[in-house]
């Protein structure tokens, strides 16, 4: 993914929003947030998307209609990003964020209701409308049993999501430290197939630096 030229027509003023959006990660970290040169484009991308900027999209070729799969290794930020993100408030930043761990430790203990929680999202006595959720760190839940039931939480999930998406355009987003080729062992070609159609793919490149050191 290559950076757009500065010759192209874009809704924002980049070259303000992201210094601004430094200031705020720093403020939010605690610390300096610093972005290297292998970061920016999957930054002004993801930037791009929350702003809901189809012409930097177009250029980009990232579909607005689509949630984002972050890949890349362990440490590069992924997680702290989508939080950024929702820390600054971007009009398409309104997600919950829930590691895939915690699910599937709610379903262990609860059940089956777990998947109807995140994906038709029925509150007591009333319907409410399902939410867009960020799923982090997808793989690094084990597949679980619930009263002797083999379940692959996060798959039947993210399939129940999928409906929901080709119905409703209900977004889903994730985050992962998982190849392609590793999502589909862990998880099937049936899901993986349908995650190329439910994601646009951003991916930091595998020898980015480990920050949390």
């Amino acid at each position: 993914m290559k950076l757009p030229t500065k010759e192209i027509q874009m809704r924002y003023d980049y070259s303000k929003i992201m210094p601004w959006f430094r200031r705020k990660a720093s403020r939010f970290l605690g610390k300096e947030y610093y972005i290297t040169e292998e970061e920016k484009s999957i930054l002004f991308a993801t930037i791009a998307y929350m702003l809901n900027d189809d012409l930097v999209a177009k250029e980009m070729n990232f579909d607005l209609n689509k949630g984002i799969l972050l890949s890349g290794p362990i440490g590069c930020g992924k997680t702290s990003l989508f939080k950024i993100l929702r820390y600054c408030k971007f009009p398409r930043a309104k997600y919950n964020i829930v590691s895939t761990r915690s699910v599937v430790t709610e379903f262990i203990r609860d059940g089956y209701p777990v998947l109807e929680k995140y994906t038709n999202a029925v509150a007591i006595g009333e319907l409410v409308s399902p939410k867009t959720y960020c799923f982090d760190d997808l793989g690094v839940e084990a597949a679980s049993k619930f009263y002797g039931n083999d379940c692959n939480v996060m798959a039947e999930i993210l399939l129940t999501r999928y409906d929901l998406f080709v119905e409703k355009k209900l977004l889903t987003h994730v985050t992962t430290n998982l190849t392609a080729s590793e999502i589909e062992h862990q998880y099937g070609n049936r899901l993986r197939s349908r995650m190329r159609e439910m994601f646009n793919v951003f991916g930091f490149d595998n020898f980015v630096e480990d920050k949390r050191k």
